[in-house]
């Protein structure tokens, strides 16, 4: 997989979602429409559910470059060889941990990725070694409908002060995408905007293309400013 920094769409297979499609064919969706990463969250399934779920989508995200992450349990991501494993704080810090290097057996394991949603929160994970780390919900969401909204306060916070790479996330979709882009994010988690679309492939594409022309943008105006 690229490395994170270049990570731009952030997409998920989340068994709430899948409406009776195989996982391993909306991650090759996802894979065709332009995703960086995958985050497999199934929540109501069985550990070894779990594991083979990661099992048949690994090879498929695998060949194409994009990497897969195992959301809440470390130990499938170990055993399957995924790329990274995505921790709330209740599974991180509320477990007693204050270092990723306390859970990581080695420098070349599975990356770590956690949740925030505060300042104070986003401080702590970097100050842990997070490789990435998760700002939201923005937006409300019925992905996690009982999480309060952090807005886009805390986006513009993150644009001004997070140092690692960071992801937007929560009620992320065409309508709202170009706000938080404008807020300062540069990385963007969708969940149901995309899985819940006719064509998978195309919404995904879809929120590529705004990534990809806010990041031109970006770049042409820093270019502007410097000749100026």
């Amino acid at each position: 997989m690229k490395p994170i920094v270049d990570c731009r769409l952030y997409a998920f297979v989340d068994t709430a979602y899948l409406q009776g499609r195989a996982p391993e064919v909306v991650a090759q969706q996802l894979c065709d429409g332009g995703a960086d990463l995958i985050q497999l969250r199934a929540k109501t399934s069985s550990l070894d559910e779990i594991r083979h779920l990661a099992e048949a989508i690994l090879p498929i995200t695998r060949h194409a470059n994009v990497g897969l992450v195992i959301n809440d349990h470390l130990e499938i991501a170990r055993a399957v060889s995924a790329e990274i494993c995505h921790l709330g704080q209740e599974d991180f810090f509320d477990a007693g941990h204050r270092h990723v290097l306390e859970v990581r057996r080695q420098k070349s394991e599975v990356r770590i990725g956690l949740s925030t949603h505060a300042p104070e929160q986003a401080q702590r994970a970097v100050a842990a070694g997070a490789d990435y780390i998760a700002i939201g919900p923005v937006y409300a969401t019925g992905t996690k409908p009982s999480a309060k909204p952090v807005t886009l306060e805390y986006v513009r916070w993150a644009a001004a002060n997070v140092t690692v790479p960071w992801f937007a996330i929560g009620g992320i979709n065409l309508q709202t995408i170009d706000e938080v882009l404008a807020a300062g994010a540069k990385r963007v988690c969708v969940v149901s905007a995309i899985l819940n679309a006719q064509d998978v492939a195309e919404a995904c594409a879809e929120f590529r293309n705004k990534l990809e022309l806010s990041q031109n943008s970006q770049t042409q105006n820093a270019v502007t400013e410097f000749n100026f």
